[in-house]
């Protein structure tokens, strides 16, 4: 897969301290965006996933989860997928961002982005609007971006957002 980079700890993508890695490649190219050097789709470096499954490995007691930016995750949803199931297996949650609604999500039939919504706890999609923007947003940038809790979604049939007060540290 190809990233833009990786963060090691981050505390404001997602709840608690996290992993991030900021993928490479983006279609949106949302005005005002915070990672514009994200878009090329030919920039950024390439890692396997056993690469990146192997620093999981050597952070997982560190971290409450990992968190999939970008870019845009859904570009290289199986790849994802994967590294996912593997954070899951040391108890690490899963925040994906994207550029793309749930909705449009939902209807792709593209095996890797079904993968990679099944394995996310956390989706927080929607295009960053910077006349929405909000600095007093937790772990998004525009007020059309939803927190969306995946499982709860997925077992109701109807978004559910994610709430945020049932949070310990």
């Amino acid at each position: 897969m190809r990233l833009s980079g990786i963060m090691p700890e981050s505390l404001v993508d997602g709840p608690g301290l996290r992993f991030v890695i900021f993928t490479q490649g983006c279609t949106h190219k949302c005005p005002y965006c915070h990672n514009p050097e994200t878009w090329d789709m030919d920039a950024g470096k390439e890692y396997s996933v056993r690469q990146i499954i192997r620093l999981l490995k050597q952070q997982k007691k560190t971290k409450q989860g990992i968190t999939f930016s970008g870019g845009e995750p859904f570009l290289q949803a199986a790849e994802l997928a994967e590294v996912a199931t593997a954070a899951h297996l040391i108890n690490w949650d899963i925040v994906t961002y994207t550029g793309f609604t749930y909705e449009e999500l939902i209807e792709d039939n593209n095996n890797g982005v079904k993968a990679l919504l099944s394995a996310t706890d956390i989706l927080i999609d929607g295009k960053y609007i910077h006349e929405l923007r909000g600095i007093e947003l937790p772990f998004r940038g525009s007020s059309n971006q939803r927190i969306i809790d995946l499982a709860k979604t997925l077992k109701r049939g109807e978004i559910v957002l994610w709430d945020n007060s049932k949070q310990t540290e």
